[in-house]
C-alpha cells in the first residue's frame, strides 16, 4: 500500500475517534459502540497495510501527529466511559441495597 493511502487510513481512524469522543461526551453509548466497531476494523486494515519499509520523514511526522490525537481522544473517551460505568455501578448497588432493605422490612411486619 502506498504511503498516502496509509496516512489516509490513519486519518480515517482519527476521524472515527473524534466521532467516538463526541458520542461519549453526549452520552450516546450505542453510537459509541458502533463507531468503536468501525474503528477496530480500520485498525485491523492498518495492521495489514503497513509498507515494507520505513515511511519518509514527512509522512512519519504526520503519522506521529495523527497517533497523538488518536491517543488523546482515547484517553478522554476512557475517562468519560469509566465515569459513566462508576455511576452506573453506584446506581445498581444503591438500588440493590434499597430492595434488600424493603424486603427485610416487609418480612418483619
Amino acid at each position: 500500500m502506498e504511503c498516502d493511502e496509509i496516512i489516509g487510513l490513519y486519518e480515517h481512524v482519527a476521524a472515527l475517534t473524534d466521532q467516538m469522543l463526541a458520542a461519549a461526551r453526549s452520552g450516546e453509548w450505542d453510537e459509541l459502540t458502533a463507531l468503536e466497531s468501525d474503528c477496530a476494523r480500520q485498525v485491523e486494515m492498518l495492521r495489514k497495510a503497513q509498507p515494507p519499509g520505513p515511511l519518509p520523514p514527512e509522512a512519519r511526522e504526520q503519522k506521529v501527529r495523527i497517533l497523538q490525537k488518536i491517543l488523546a481522544d482515547d484517553r478522554e473517551i476512557r475517562s468519560l466511559t469509566e465515569t459513566w460505568m462508576n455511576r452506573l455501578s453506584e446506581l445498581m448497588n444503591s438500588t440493590g441495597t434499597e430492595r434488600k432493605l424493603a424486603s427485610a422490612y416487609s418480612q418483619t411486619g
